[in-house]
């Protein structure tokens, strides 16, 4: 195979090539190449994330006001998942964080490292061509010649020059160097699903920024409109207290009240500056040369159909679970390697140069010089170095087969906390909406109370308070479901293979092929 088809193959950048750069080295050396060809392990065959007795669709209990998510088995999670949340807002936030992350720019260099890497392995299946080209003074002394300075006189100095090629070629009797390909061929599939991971985490933590940045606002908007209302009623209670109505406790509790709240908007602040600063520099941005847009939940709508994958697709579109893969590859091509260097090698070179001490007659036929040899080397005690290496090489393949199992197991228990807490969502949704209409109606009753005379404003605050707090809760759910749906599509493995189709116009990424 050659070098420039390798490169071509690779720098295509999708999975497909690398598949098919390994498929054609296979062909190549059939028969030749000791060590165990690679397979890739099959998919599991569970159908399901949870156990029989879990569910994962919305209850019953979704309302009008809560709407259930329908969980969508088997398809597949589109490449710009983010737009499902119809926000404008959050689509130019991902596109600049795909353009202008310094992160994803050190992988994507890390990539190409990688890609080199194989074309290096590949130049050892071609001869070493080299041109040596001197000149030289030279003087010789008698006894060169075997002759004494009694005999003859000594010789004068000269001029010598020389010119030729040299070419060297080991033949890879036993496939070392194609396991070597093999190896870096692998490993540059593995920094591809970095790549992909790092889109994957990169699209998936501008999302989740931003949904903090919008909870943010949207708690920050609900505690103002509270403060507002605690204003109102030190007001109203202070101007009672002038005309004699209420007592100076009234007063008090009124004003604790509305110092109690004020402690909230601080930390809710705070929140609000992370959640920009990160966002910053998530889109490669000083957090001081750059303001987010100004936006709360409600510039959001709550995708109600979920994409979900079955297993056996997961593992081909979760780029985690493709790098062990990757690495697990890697592994078996270093038990090819240390097997190869049990048997013996063969290193074959020529070289042909002209010479002569006249620059002008270096080319003339009487001036040639040719040599051609071959050398065998063959390992015959090396203290057990070589099957400690290959023995070494096993266990890591082992190591390598665990890891992935334990990938792809943590995939799938990860799937299934999100299915979960996305349930759970739902209901606690349904539950905080229902206590602030409870709460609200409450405070409704205790004002028209407390405005006839009926009741204090002892009863008045505690209502509100109770509102409050059923606000306050409300909100936090609400964001809560939405940071469980990012997370959902996310673990679904984000529709990477996609991505240069949804940002062609933004993102340098290489493209990249749906997994099969």
């Amino acid at each position: 195979m050659s070098a420039t088809l390798f490169r071509v193959l690779l720098r295509n950048g999708s999975r497909s090539g690398v598949r098919i750069a390994v498929a054609v080295l296979g062909t190549a050396v059939a028969g030749c190449t000791v060590g165990p060809d690679f397979e890739a392990p099959k998919p599991p065959s569970v159908m399901r994330y949870t156990s029989p007795g879990e569910t994962t669709a919305p209850g019953p209990d979704a309302t009008k006001e809560v709407p259930r998510q329908a969980i969508a088995l088997g398809e597949k999670v589109t490449a710009n998942w983010w737009a499902l949340f119809r926000s404008p807002q959050l689509d130019v936030l991902v596109k600049q964080a795909i353009a202008g992350n310094y992160t994803f720019e050190s992988v994507r260099a890390k990539l190409e490292q990688a890609r080199e890497a194989v074309t290096v392995a590949a130049s050892a299946l071609y001869p070493q061509v080299g041109l040596n080209a001197g000149a030289s003074e030279q003087k010789q002394s008698a006894a060169t010649f075997g002759l004494t300075p009694e005999v003859a006189p000594l010789p004068p100095s000269f001029n010598l020059f020389q010119v030729g090629p040299t070419a060297s070629y080991t033949p890879d009797l036993f496939g070392q160097t194609h396991r070597r390909i093999e190896q870096q061929v692998a490993l540059a599939e593995y920094q591809s699903d970095q790549l992909d991971a790092a889109y994957l985490a990169l699209t998936g933590n501008t999302a989740s920024r931003a949904l903090q940045l919008a909870a943010a606002h949207s708690q920050l908007k609900a505690l103002n409109d509270i403060l507002a209302i605690d204003r109102q009623n030190v007001e109203l209670v202070r101007k009672q207290r002038q005309t004699g109505t209420v007592p100076d406790s009234d007063v008090i509790v009124a004003e604790s009240q509305l110092a109690s709240d004020e402690t909230l908007k601080p930390g809710l602040e705070q929140q609000l500056s992370l959640a920009k600063h990160a966002l910053a520099v998530l889109i490669g941005r000083a957090p001081g040369n750059w303001s987010p847009p100004d936006f709360d939940l409600a510039a959001f709508a709550l995708p109600h159909r979920l994409p979900v994958s079955i297993p056996s697709q997961l593992v081909h579109q979760r780029p985690d679970i493709q790098a062990a893969e990757a690495q697990l590859h890697a592994a078996s091509a270093q038990i090819g390697i240390a097997t190869a260097q049990l048997y013996p090698s063969i290193t074959l070179s020529a070289g042909i140069s002209a010479s002569s001490l006249n620059g002008g007659e270096l080319f003339s036929p009487g001036g040639l010089v040719w040599s051609v040899a071959a050398g065998l080397a063959q390992p015959i005690f090396d203290g057990g170095m070589r099957e400690a290496e290959r023995r070494a090489a096993l266990a890591a393949f082992k190591e390598s087969a665990a890891d992935y199992q334990q990938t792809v197991l943590q995939a799938f228990g990860q799937v299934a906390d999100i299915l979960q807490a996305l349930k759970h969502d739902t209901d606690l949704l349904v539950a905080q909406r229902r206590a602030l209409s409870m709460a609200s109606e409450a405070v409704r009753l205790q004002r028209i109370n407390y405005g006839s005379g009926g009741s204090g404003i002892i009863g008045l605050l505690d209502a509100q308070r109770q509102y409050q707090q059923a606000q306050l809760g409300y909100v936090r759910a609400e964001a809560q479901r939405y940071q469980d749906t990012v997370q959902l599509l996310v673990a679904m493995g984000g529709g990477w293979w996609d991505q240069k189709l949804a940002f062609a116009d933004v993102s340098s990424n290489p493209a990249r092929n749906e997994p099969q």
